[in-house]
């Protein structure tokens, strides 16, 4: 199944989402989470990347950005920097990341506006806070801390030109929207026998073992992003180790 080709922004400006593998949580605790930014923010000194918000959820992030070099290259010295220091703090092993982030095109100022309150209501949605200011692992503050004359980390030129005062920022931020952008979507839930249906529809799960192991890696990744089952689960149902499975979701085919 080929990967569809990123759409180019005229403006140099995207929504970055970054999710963790089989829907695992990235963060841990607050030290990851200030870890993370720090990480971003020695990225962007390399990079030399714009950032006009973000939104530090448990088991994906949010970016609003400005490339100046080629924006994966960013993406990618913010993930391994923090990967690295995860797995070592936690004791893992192995990616943390699903392997390819995901990202929209940002062409308007407007449509900036619009995205980046979307990324500060996350946490209200999500019912972890009851409004965006209460959360504090966004950029919210970050603007806040403009609006009240002090220096803060990101780029708020062009959201401030729109909104002169804070409490006119705040109230457009808080105004409920249905608007999604690169809405993160939970696990789909199957049973058992119900996914073990939707595969056999292309492949019978006895044939999946006696295919070449390039083959199939590339079939069991194909079901792991139709389905969005997790790993766990597909071990289950294709009667293979959990590792079998972990390697082709991970492997490059």
């Amino acid at each position: 199944m080929a990967r569809m080709a990123r759409t180019k922004s005229k403006t140099g400006i995207y929504h970055i989402m970054l999710r963790g593998i089989d829907k695992r949580n990235i963060f841990l605790d607050d030290e990851d989470r200030m870890k993370f930014l720090e990480k971003l923010l020695k990225a962007r000194e390399v990079g030399r990347f714009k950032l006009y918000g973000y939104c530090l959820m448990d088991n994906h992030v949010h970016m609003l950005i400005e490339e100046q070099e080629e924006i994966g290259k960013s993406i990618k010295r913010i993930t391994v920097g923090y990967v690295q220091w995860h797995n070592t703090k936690h004791e893992r092993t192995g990616h943390l990341f699903q392997n390819r982030y995901n990202s929209e095109a940002v062409e308007t100022e407007g449509y900036l506006i619009n995205v980046l309150r979307y990324i500060h209501q996350n946490p209200v949605k999500a019912k972890m806070v009851r409004n965006a200011k209460d959360y504090p692992w966004s950029s919210y503050h970050q603007y806040l801390l403009e609006y009240n004359q002090q220096s803060s980390f990101i780029d708020t030129e062009i959201v401030m030109s729109y909104y002169a005062g804070q409490e006119e920022f705040e109230n457009y931020m808080n105004t409920e929207t249905k608007e999604e952008f690169l809405e993160y979507k939970q696990t789909k839930k199957y049973t058992d026998t119900s996914l073990k249906k939707i595969i056999e529809k292309d492949i019978r799960i006895e044939d999946l073992v006696h295919l070449p192991i390039e083959k199939r890696n590339k079939r069991i990744k194909d079901i792991y992003r139709n389905t969005e089952a997790s790993i766990r689960q597909l071990a289950r149902v294709l009667e293979l180790g959990k590792g079998v499975i972990e390697k082709a979701v991970k492997s490059k085919v």
